[in-house]
């Protein structure tokens, strides 16, 4: 094989490799265009949206006046809208707190925006403003430590649970009750009572509240126990925390409180640090 066969067979070979290579990233850049216009257009497609159009609106748990009112929006109020109901002309919308529920559509009027367009509105998030608007009654079951002054002298901490159901009055107050329980190897420790809160920030996903209330404390010594004795105190109570509310009506509590524990003879100071969940119906 003369040496000019074997230099334009090199050369071929050179170019079949150039020019697949040269495909191969035309084919990529292609690809990576469309995708990412794709991608641009996902971003801007547009978001349906609800604005109230009579003085009141009243937002139903389904398509339909037998079910019950769950809010109560005023002209101008604007909702996230997530489609049509089967029935009639019922719109089913996602509320602040992350409810689905449904309204009426000859009471509102619907349109879209693209996101981040400066009058577009906010749709709900994995954070919500804590559900007292509304809500009639909760449940918070929580957890932590409860330091008490004990017998054998000193202060001592127990893990303890607790729960607290309250009645709600208006978003910004609540009537709460208590009941917790310390439960060791030296004996249990029983307190409960009611109260109050006031909530400082209830439109917030990040409500800071103080509470106050009173009740008893009842110490139930194990018959071997040296650390506890029977006791029996009234109690004052007062301190304060944080709700940290979550779509679907949840949220989480946590609390710092103290407690002053009276008898006809003695005074003396216990503190609580806990931190749980909670509900709103």
């Amino acid at each position: 094989m003369s040496r000019f066969s074997l230099q334009n067979r090199v050369r071929r070979g050179i170019l079949r490799v150039a020019l697949a290579t040269a495909l191969g990233c035309v084919s990529s850049l292609a690809c990576s265009g469309m995708n990412e216009r794709a991608a641009l257009g996902a971003e801007e497609e547009p978001q349906a949206f609800a604005r109230i159009l009579t003085d009141e609106a009243e937002v139903r748990a389904g398509p339909g006046v037998s079910y019950r009112v769950i809010e109560t929006l005023k002209r101008g109020e604007t909702i996230a809208l997530d489609g049509r109901a089967n029935t009639g002309f019922w719109l089913k919308v996602i509320l602040e707190d992350g409810r689905t529920a449904y309204v009426l559509g000859e009471q509102v009027e619907t349109f879209a925006v693209k996101p981040g367009s400066p009058d577009a509105p906010s749709r709900p998030g994995f954070f919500a403003p804590p559900p007292l608007a509304g809500s009639h009654g909760g449940l918070a079951i929580m957890g932590g430590l409860l330091q008490i002054p004990v017998a054998s002298g000193g202060v001592k901490g127990f893990g303890y649970m607790e729960a607290r159901p309250s009645v709600v009055v208006g978003s910004s107050l609540t009537l709460e009750g208590f009941i917790a329980e310390a439960l060791t190897a030296d004996g249990s420790q029983l307190f409960y009572g009611a109260g109050a809160s006031v909530h400082f920030a209830p439109n917030w996903p990040v409500c800071p509240f103080l509470s106050a209330g009173g009740g008893r404390l009842n110490v139930i010594p194990q018959t071997d126990s040296f650390v506890l004795k029977k006791e029996d105190f009234y109690v004052g109570r007062a301190g304060g925390g944080i709700l940290l509310a979550l779509r679907g009506r949840i949220l989480t509590r946590f609390e710092v409180t103290n407690m002053s524990l009276l008898t006809s003879g003695s005074f003396k100071n216990a503190q609580t640090y806990s931190g749980g969940f909670g509900v709103y119906f």
